[in-house]
């Protein structure tokens, strides 16, 4: 007999929708293993999303238990043009009554005589720059000079320009073109008193001129005919506060009240007030934030947990009951009282209260009178007490989300328990499938069989008959 090669010829049978309603039938239970899977995975990510809201809430409570945020403060100036301030963690509230008499300056001198160009040529020698202070025509320097060498290839005044101007020298060369022509201008790279400077030019073949030649470049006060002139002295900045006499190299004040840098712009006659307060805004923002970091945890675990009737599905999470669990929790912190401060003991008391809905809403007036007494705010919201009954709620809050989020907690188990659960559920189809195979092997193989056996009976059955319609 030929071999069959289409499964059901031999038989007549429909083979292959047989075996295709047979194996639909052993794959049932794969199929209710993966859909579980889908369902688990779900869950998982819902867990996964759960985590980072507990998380979020956990970091807004602990940020309002940071001392630094308590700490703060905020500076206001009557004149903001004049002066400005800014303060660092542990300035106290005050007022500074600040005038300012002299901005810090920089010294600037100019040569006298203007040069046709940039490319005029002064001659050759060595330029000798010393910082210090001048007191009158005194002057007293604060470090070694600086000695630039003007070779006979440099001689320029660009050339001599950028030579200054890489020596390091403290101060800062450039070229200014007037009508008269090029005039080269030196200036102090650092304002103050004390970054004054005078300019030793010693020509190598020198005329006895001060007015040509590479000598045009010296300043030295003491001397009646300088050859550059002086544009602006170098000073420091100076101002009174509160009646206070005081000096900075800089027009930046810094240590005239502990954490408190004040910065000045412009002189004034008139008396600019200066405040640093408490920054209640700061403190206002904090909670804000954790009041919206709860609202989306709580509306989260709502959300998945609730049952619509009329789908009549459940969400992700819903009966499970460490999500229902973290839920009782949350509302537990609000619920109980504290010790903490003496003046409140419940958050609604500061204007935080809790909604049917599980949520939290802010009454703007109550928190700011409670704003009014920050010592007592910050007991209420941040004392990490010895028991849960004297701790503050931002520190019940986050040692909850720690808890929950923690190695063993309630949140991590769960998740552990969900990636086993698809784990075991992966290894199970992986078997079931292997056996699915052999299953379909075993059926194709007795259909063959089958096929096999009907194609030689109904050979013989032909046969007979042509032999009985031959008889005949």
């Amino acid at each position: 007999m030929p071999t069959i090669s289409s499964l059901g010829v031999g038989s007549g049978l429909q083979s292959e929708a047989i075996i295709s309603a047979l194996m639909g039938a052993e794959r049932k239970p794969v199929d209710l293993l993966a859909a579980e899977t889908t369902g688990i995975k779900t869950q998982l990510s819902s867990v996964g999303k759960l985590q980072s809201l507990v998380s979020a809430m956990r970091d807004k409570a602990g940020a309002i238990g940071s001392l630094s945020l308590w700490g703060q403060t905020s500076v206001t100036s009557s004149d903001g043009t004049i002066v400005s301030g800014s303060t660092t963690s542990g300035a106290a509230p005050g007022r500074y009554s600040v005038t300012v008499s002299q901005l810090a300056s920089a010294q600037t001198v100019t040569t006298a005589t203007a040069l046709a160009s940039s490319s005029s040529e002064l001659g050759d020698g060595t330029l000798q720059i010393e910082l210090g202070t001048w007191n009158g025509t005194t002057f007293t320097g604060k470090g070694s000079p600086v000695s630039i060498t003007i070779g006979s290839d440099d001689t320029s005044l660009a050339d001599i320009r950028d030579k200054i101007n890489d020596a390091d020298a403290g101060v800062t060369a450039t070229i200014v073109n007037d009508a008269n022509g090029a005039r080269l201008s030196i200036r102090s790279d650092a304002t103050g008193a004390e970054n004054g400077f005078k300019i030793t030019a010693t020509e190598n073949v020198d005329d006895n001129d001060a007015t040509t030649g590479l000598s045009v470049l010296g300043y030295d006060a003491a001397v009646a005919d300088t050859p550059m002139a002086l544009n602006q002295a170098a000073g420091n900045a100076k101002a009174t506060v509160n009646g206070i006499a005081v000096e900075s190299k800089t027009n930046t004040l810094s240590g005239v009240a502990d954490n408190l840098t004040l910065t000045l712009t412009k002189t004034t006659a008139s008396p600019v007030e200066v405040v640093v307060a408490n920054d209640n805004e700061a403190v206002k923002s904090a909670i804000n934030e954790f009041v919206t970091a709860f609202n989306e945890l709580a509306t989260y675990i709502k959300d998945q947990t609730k049952y619509n009737a009329s789908t009549k599905t459940g969400g992700p999470l819903q009966g499970d009951r460490t999500t229902i669990g973290l839920q009782w929790q949350l509302r537990g912190v609000i619920n109980q009282g504290t010790t903490a401060s003496s003046t409140w003991s419940r958050l609604s008391e500061i204007g935080i209260s809790m909604k049917e809905d599980g949520t939290l809403t802010t009454s703007t007036s109550k928190l700011e009178d409670a704003l009014a007494n920050p010592d007592e705010l910050r007991k209420l919201l941040a004392t990490d007490g010895t028991t849960t009954g004297a701790s503050g709620f931002m520190d019940r809050f986050k040692d909850l989300g720690n808890a929950v989020l923690g190695e063993d907690g309630s949140l991590e188990t769960l998740q552990t328990s969900l990636e086993d659960h698809i784990k075991r559920n992966d290894d199970r189809q992986a078997q079931m499938e292997d056996r699915l195979t052999r299953t379909e092997a075993r059926i194709r193989a007795q259909y063959e069989a089958l096929d096999t056996s009907m194609a030689k009976l109904n050979a013989l059955s032909s046969y007979v008959s042509q032999q009985l319609a031959a008889l005949g």
